[in-house]
């Protein structure tokens, strides 16, 4: 097929989504390389994240081009066979177990805690803020940690677990403000050396662990943003850990993105790319991995709070790049514009959730008061 029959296949597919080939509204696809449309229609999601940090297309404003892509529901009226090879690779494989469940750490979370330092908020919080009365990203992530601690009724001298604690956030804030001992646990190594050293004098304990080693009792649990690495095979098993570890009074809060169909792998440029072997729950997914285990007490659903919270972490590191530069080439730059920007048009669009799910194991007597 010669390069126009390709542009104009290409064209067809994105006039789905209102968006054109060199037009001019921000959110079209500004093409330099003829190679592009060729690369796209062949791989997918693949080609498009891959050219783009190739320098082969440009887009004035790209989330609301993903935007326009997701509304659309484009991923899934075009899918490819990198789709078939993933999905294949998931049912056959279990993706997260054993050493497996520490690549994401290696190649997502080690690659700089400068790099985060500079995107995130003054505490380092990397899961999605709570904007209800909010108007900067400290507050917006100060809020949500306040929110977690509420909802699992912390209170002075309780034990918590947070599963993946990342930078140690949580602990941070649930030893200072709550008065409560901690222990966090993560796959990243750059993180347990980081979170030490930023809750020393706490009665916090990082811990460089996978979840499935866990074998302690704690008043509250937390998983704040870990739980898109489990995988659906081990969705059941993550909920035994949690069960035998929780007290039987206690609550277990699961704050997670979700997504609206149950799936068995994930987007191939972001499996390849930011979140190796990842992939998103459905809610039928988390009921059914915890059924038996568990009675749901609440849910709280406030995804669009991620596309203010992904904006933020843009625009931070767009204003901080040139301090850390030096560290990365443009390849990468493009690729954690691409992320970031992708990632806040899916939940504008509604395509991801963000959920905070709080359980118990036996029901609370005379019920569970939802906080807001």
């Amino acid at each position: 097929m010669g390069s126009s029959k390709l542009k104009q296949k290409t064209q067809e597919i994105l006039n789905l989504a209102k968006v054109k080939l060199n037009g001019k509204n921000p959110w079209d696809i500004q093409v330099h390389n003829e190679k592009f449309y060729q690369r796209v229609l062949a791989e997918g999601s693949l080609g498009l994240g891959e050219s783009y940090m190739d320098g082969w297309w440009d887009c004035e404003e790209l989330d609301q081009l993903f935007y326009r892509i997701s509304k659309a529901d484009l991923a899934n009226k075009v899918k490819g066979r990198h789709f078939i090879l993933d999905y294949l690779k998931a049912r056959i494989i279990n993706l997260q177990k054993g050493k497996k469940a520490f690549e994401v750490g290696r190649k997502h979370y080690d690659i700089g805690n400068d790099l985060y330092r500079q995107m995130l908020d003054k505490r380092m919080v990397y899961t999605c803020g709570y904007w209800k009365n909010a108007n900067n990203l400290d507050s917006a992530q100060e809020a949500k940690l306040d929110l977690v601690c509420k909802k699992i009724g912390l209170k002075k001298g309780m034990k918590v677990l947070d599963i993946g604690c990342g930078w140690g956030s949580f602990a941070k804030f649930a030893a200072e403000k709550y008065g409560a001992k901690v222990v966090g646990i993560t796959i990243s190594k750059e993180q347990v050396e980081m979170g030490n050293k930023l809750c020393k004098g706490l009665p916090v304990e990082i811990r460089l662990q996978d979840y499935r080693e866990i074998n302690e009792k704690f008043d509250c649990i937390v998983s704040l943003g870990m739980f898109e690495h489990v995988g659906y095979k081990n969705y059941k098993e993550y909920m035994k850990v949690v069960n035998k570890c929780l007290k039987d009074e206690g609550l277990f809060l699961l704050h997670t993105i979700g997504g609206n169909k149950s799936v068995k792998s994930t987007d191939p440029w972001i499996s390849k790319y930011i979140f190796t072997n990842s992939m998103l729950p459905s809610a039928k997914q988390i009921t059914s991995a915890s059924e038996g285990l568990f009675v749901l007490e609440d849910w709280h659903s406030f995804g669009t709070d991620y596309d203010k919270t992904l904006m933020e972490w843009h625009k931070n590191f767009t204003k901080n790049w040139d301090k850390i530069k030096d560290n990365y080439d443009t390849r990468f730059k493009r690729m954690w514009d691409y992320y970031l920007l992708c990632c806040a048009a899916s939940f504008r669009a509604n395509q991801n959730q963000l959920w905070q799910i709080v359980f118990s194991k036996k029901g609370i007597e005379k019920g569970y008061n939802s906080i807001r």
